[in-house]
């Protein structure tokens, strides 16, 4: 099993009913490519002081998991996800980085 996880950095404070829905339709886009048998999506709990770190800091984790390299590229291409991404770009600008790894427990 290799799992996807992302750290989504907003350029710009959003609003919390914002970042929730933001969370939902992506949460909603990943399981909607049938290739993701978990997903999920949480925010960052940020501690005092942190803005101070010379590094990318999140606004929200998403996390999902996929069998393989392969279907984690596959759902790359999903039409759903592209949507998702392009319409919350539009919207509010925002980095990302991630890993693709093995389970960590």
């Amino acid at each position: 099993m290799i799992t996807h996880t992302m750290l989504v950095s907003f350029t710009q404070p959003i609003p919390d009913e914002e970042l929730d829905q933001y969370l939902a339709d992506v949460e909603r886009a990943v399981v909607e490519t049938g290739l993701a048998p978990s997903v999920a999506t949480r925010r960052h709990l940020a501690v005092p002081g942190e803005e101070a770190v010379p590094a990318l800091i999140a606004t929200a984790i998403v996390q999902f998991s996929v069998p393989d390299l392969e279907t984690l590229a596959k759902a790359f291409t999903t039409p759903a996800l592209h949507e998702v991404i392009e319409r919350w770009q539009s919207r509010h600008s925002y980095r990302v980085a991630w890993a693709n790894h093995e389970s960590l427990s």
